[in-house]
């Protein structure tokens, strides 16, 4: 017989260890002897440094594990052992039967503790005490069924990390003060923990938020146990608005109608009217000083060229040189769209240039920024400063380089070298054709040099429309 002696509370830690050890022996279930702190009289459990290789679960049954070692249940990690055996030996979708009796019991321990995990969450309560220096802190005392207070200790840390905060429980103690979590032992009901502003503000929130009409006890206390009702400020209140709610129905239902007083919205859309930009310079300056979408941009690239542009061209974001330029189509791309331009006999200075979306996104690799393409999601955030951008230059054509400026001025996803051509966008004409960065991506000299005598073909045709 082999003894395993694992800490009081979820020794996850622990338990990974034995069952390294365990599963390098060849040790079968019925021959551990599993203990909980004290030493079992009949011997103990290999030096932790004795760890044997580590062994490969499925992720459903190490999701399993981390739950069901909370639990309070004396038995449980034996019960764990039986199941790291069993998959271990054949039965990797064993998770998947779930009418196997060990299967069936230890769903009910895991569906248990994520209760009490969710019930830590929902109902537990902080109250405001002084300290001596005259700082404050938060103090609250819950009383978990199973072992969760490591479990749930991340959700707190999130939620009220601006916070100074204690935790206290029969089964252990956390303690947070803005930069590092501790824990601590289990400990008793504190008697200070009166109820103060805070819970007082709480009350008020509680009882303005409740619904007369939709009272319902027994769901009530389905929902919120009365166990937990000693430590939730709100729960003073309950008895009183549940005895008022149906004086407080009647009182609602024989009220007279009341007909809503007429509002004149003039006042209002005279309002939104002026906060619009007037000028193409007044939308510029709105696009500076909105942050990027995705952060990591280093300034918005605005559109360059003359009000009243015969053509206004849109790319589809700006690159890693624009966004260090601060200006648009002056990297690889720009240069060889600008070599297009003038062997199709354009000149790029009457022209408009621009961006559908105005930020760069790109994902760092090493000391290179990697362009990444925009989502739709992002192309729709940006679209409304790219109509009334074209709004105050007013082309007479409008090219779209690519799929994602196709995408941002006609509302849909466009196959470029399908429908590559003249194209109706909302409230413009339109030519779509490809991006010059699609140039340089193809592998060879001849496929480039066809290709990209199409392009000049595409940006002379959409001259002549012009």
């Amino acid at each position: 017989m082999r003894t395993i002696t694992l800490r009081e509370g979820a020794d996850l830690d622990g338990f990974r260890r034995a069952v390294r050890r365990l599963a390098a022996a060849r040790t079968a279930p019925d021959e551990v002897l599993w203990s909980v702190g004290a030493p079992s009289l009949f011997g103990d459990e290999a030096p932790a440094s004795e760890n044997g290789a580590p062994v490969f679960l499925p992720q459903a049954v190490g999701q399993l594990i981390e739950t069901v070692v909370c639990h309070g249940d004396p038995e449980r990690y034996a019960l764990l052992y039986r199941l790291v055996w069993r998959v271990l030996n054949g039965e990797r979708a064993l998770l998947d039967q779930h009418a196997d009796p060990l299967v069936h019991r230890l769903e009910r321990l895991d569906k248990a503790v994520r209760r009490d995990i969710h019930k830590m969450h929902a109902f537990l309560r902080f109250r405001a005490l002084r300290d001596p220096d005259g700082g404050e802190r938060y103090v609250a005392w819950f009383e978990p069924d199973h072992h969760i207070v490591e479990a749930v200790a991340p959700f707190f840390v999130e939620r009220f990390e601006s916070m100074v905060w204690t935790i206290l429980t029969p089964k252990g103690s956390l303690h947070w003060d803005h930069q590092r979590l501790m824990t601590g032992p289990p400990t008793e009901r504190p008697d200070s923990l009166a109820d103060d502003r805070f819970a007082e503000g709480w009350l008020r929130y509680y009882e303005s938020t409740f619904n007369p009409a939709r009272v319902n006890p027994t769901a009530m206390r389905a929902e919120m146990p009365r166990k937990y009702w000693a430590n939730m400020p709100e729960t003073a209140a309950i008895p009183a608005m549940v005895r008022s709610a149906p004086a407080r129905v009647q009182a609602m239902l024989e009220a007279e109608a009341a007909i809503p007083r007429r509002r004149m919205p003039e006042k209002a859309v005279a309002a939104m009217a002026r906060q619009a930009p007037e000028s193409l310079a007044d939308l510029n300056r709105l696009i500076q000083r909105s942050e990027p979408l995705v952060p990591g941009a280093t300034q918005a690239v605005l559109g360059e060229g003359p009000e009243g542009a015969v053509i206004a061209i849109v790319g589809e974001q700006p690159g890693d040189q624009e966004d260090r330029d601060g200006r648009p189509f002056v990297g690889p791309a720009g240069q060889l769209l600008t070599a297009a331009l003038e062997e199709a006999g354009i000149d790029r200075g009457g022209l408009y240039l621009t961006n559908a979306v105005k930020h760069f996104k790109f994902v760092q690799r090493g000391k290179r920024r990697i362009h990444q393409s925009p989502t739709a999601g992002e192309v729709k955030h940006y679209r409304w400063w790219l109509m009334t951008e074209l709004g105050f230059v007013r082309p007479h054509l409008v090219v779209a380089l690519g799929a994602t400026a196709a995408l941002a001025l006609a509302g849909r996803s466009v196959s470029v070298l399908r429908e590559r051509g003249p194209m109706a966008f909302h409230g413009w004409d339109g030519f779509v054709t490809v991006h010059p960065s699609y140039l340089l991506r193809l592998p060879g000299d001849e496929e480039r040099r066809r290709a990209q005598a199409e392009f000049v073909a595409d940006l002379r045709r959409a001259a002549a429309l012009a």
